[in-house]
């Protein structure tokens, strides 16, 4: 594992049926692999986060899939197609993955070292704004 864990992110993710927990691991481990930085917690009561100078990604694990929010604004380019849901949100979109859904390893790493890349440029709304001006 290598990586300082939260055990209220274990224990949300202990709770979930085998499949669900597989995926959030993977999610896991490779926002973790993304930069040695990382963080976990909690927010929002329960839900699991990843932070670095900012929100990276969020997990939710609902009856028949796992949502993995990506919090980008809509700014971090997505050519592998893995971002499936809110392509429209201001704030955050998401992957999501159903039971047996191979997981883009490669596209999702890239996804959040870029968000993390433009978190500790000031985050995305500065950079929306900077690009605006």
């Amino acid at each position: 594992m290598g990586y300082v864990t939260d055990a209220r992110v274990d224990a949300y993710m202990n709770a979930l049926p085998d499949w669900q927990r597989e995926i959030c691991q993977h999610v896991r481990d490779l926002v973790h692999a993304a930069d040695p930085e990382v963080v976990e917690t909690i927010k929002r009561t329960r839900q699991p986060y990843f932070v670095l100078d900012g929100n990276i990604c969020a997990l939710l694990a609902t009856k028949d899939h796992v949502n993995v929010f990506v919090y980008d604004g809509g700014v971090v380019p997505d050519p592998d197609g893995v971002i499936n849901q809110g392509t429209g949100n201001k704030t955050a979109r998401a992957a999501q993955f159903w039971k047996g859904d191979p997981i883009n390893d490669a596209a999702l790493t890239r996804i959040f070292k870029q968000i993390i890349a433009n978190n500790r440029a000031g985050g995305w709304r500065k950079l929306k704004q900077r690009a605006a001006d």
